[in-house]
């Protein structure tokens, strides 16, 4: 297969080049302007990638296989263009032992198609009461989180930090007061005045940062805060980052281009946290802009179409992402200038594997972004199917996701040629 005029990350910078693939690697042509002499087939101007790289999946398995397993969250990842994912830990069991951590790696190991780095979960059953075996779980836990559930008591997310700071591992927080709920269910805004639906205040995600950040100063233990969605977030890690606080956080896509006036009354608009204000989401690609924002993730979560079809109060929380990231952050950012092609390689590879200690050399993905089609959910590879995005036109289709010299994804088009 030859790439001919390819844009391909290389040294940390774009070139153009031609590019052939064979047994399972490229092999660049010897200038920007030489090109590689090899058979095959040949596909032009497309866009070759390292593999992507989220830090906050849901695979489902243990159990909840109805939803998604681990080779189909893995096969949707592939077909997304990511070659490592973390997933997280509310699971059954919940890894909050080196015996239930081990059901979920038996299941890794014969079952992915790519890496796959597990979480430890910081208390017993994510209940927020007990702290988990934190020091049992370390050497192959990629970090620590109760993910789902904020840890209420600062006290004990004091004890977890200090722990975790002891064996070098990340705390990876979900941060919201479950105080201050209330039933809500979608962001406490104008749409959800205007339908007589009951809001989350950005107040439950906010006031736990702000705890969370004093006591990562406090403790010196190395801090992630999934998924941020509103203002005060941002302006909160970017003063603490700026303090020296060992701090980085990741939003997902659906923050950064949609906000609570795109929601409709149906479950695939649902998640936590929220959609939230236009000034909310300006506010995060701000800090994406000006580096606030370490990294993008998913929150790929999956749930049966029973579970999403309840409507906005009563549908299960989480929608699916792995396999229209790419397409959305590069139609919606960079085809509209407010990102670099750089930048966004920097949120979905560099960032990531960095902090969270990821090899970078586990593969490539290669997209065809002259391709503009409708997001169709029938296509997915992942068994969830709701997605806000589901309809939307954007650019940008995969072609091939190659990891460890193997193809774990290649498109139709190349098949048929």
């Amino acid at each position: 297969m030859i790439f001919r005029n390819a844009t391909v990350w290389k040294q940390n910078q774009m070139v153009k080049q031609d590019v052939a693939f064979e047994n399972g690697m490229l092999h660049f042509s010897d200038s920007d302007t030489a090109s590689v002499s090899s058979d095959g087939t040949v596909i032009s101007d497309c866009l070759i990638l390292p593999g992507f790289c989220d830090v906050h999946v849901h695979l489902r398995e243990p159990g909840f296989c109805y939803k998604e397993t681990i080779a189909s969250g893995t096969a949707a990842a592939a077909r997304g263009g990511y070659t490592a994912v973390c997933s997280m830990p509310n699971l059954n069991p919940v890894p909050d032992s080196v015996e239930h951590l081990n059901i979920q790696t038996e299941v890794i190991r014969r079952d992915a198609c790519i890496a796959v780095y597990p979480y430890g979960a910081l208390t017993v059953g994510e209940l927020g009461e007990v702290g988990a075996d934190l020091e049992g779980m370390a050497e192959n836990a990629i970090a620590f989180s109760d993910d789902g559930r904020g840890v209420q008591s600062e006290e004990m997310m004091r004890s977890l930090m200090v722990r975790a700071k002891k064996l070098g591992k990340l705390v990876v927080a979900h941060c919201e007061d479950n105080s201050l709920l209330r039933g809500g269910y979608i962001h406490d805004g104008a749409y959800a005045r205007a339908n007589g639906h009951r809001g989350i205040c950005s107040e439950s995600e906010w006031g736990p940062i702000a705890r969370d950040l004093k006591l990562a100063e406090e403790t010196g233990c190395a801090y992630h805060v999934c998924h941020i969605s509103v203002k005060e977030s941002v302006a909160l890690i970017r003063a603490a980052k700026a303090r020296g606080v060992n701090v980085t956080c990741e939003t997902a896509p659906h923050y950064l281009v949609m906000s609570d006036a795109d929601l409709l009354e149906n479950g695939r608009f649902k998640m936590n946290p929220p959609l939230r204000d236009e000034s909310d989401r300006v506010a995060l690609l701000e800090g994406i802009l000006d580096g606030t924002i370490d990294m993008i993730a998913t929150d790929h979560a999956p749930h049966s179409a029973e579970e999403k079809s309840r409507g906005l109060e009563k549908s299960a929380f989480g929608i699916v992402g792995l396999e229209t990231a790419f397409p959305i952050l590069y139609t919606e950012l960079v085809k509209k200038g407010i990102l670099t092609i750089e930048r966004l390689v920097e949120l979905l590879v560099i960032n990531p594997r960095r902090r969270f200690g990821i090899t970078s050399d586990e593969g490539f993905t290669v997209w065809n972004i002259n391709k503009k089609y409708q997001i169709d959910p029938d296509r997915f590879a992942s068994m969830g199917r709701a997605t806000p995005f589901a309809g939307r036109e954007v650019w940008g289709e995969n072609l091939l996701t190659v990891y460890n010299g193997s193809v774990v994804y290649q498109s139709d088009m190349i098949s048929e040629n």
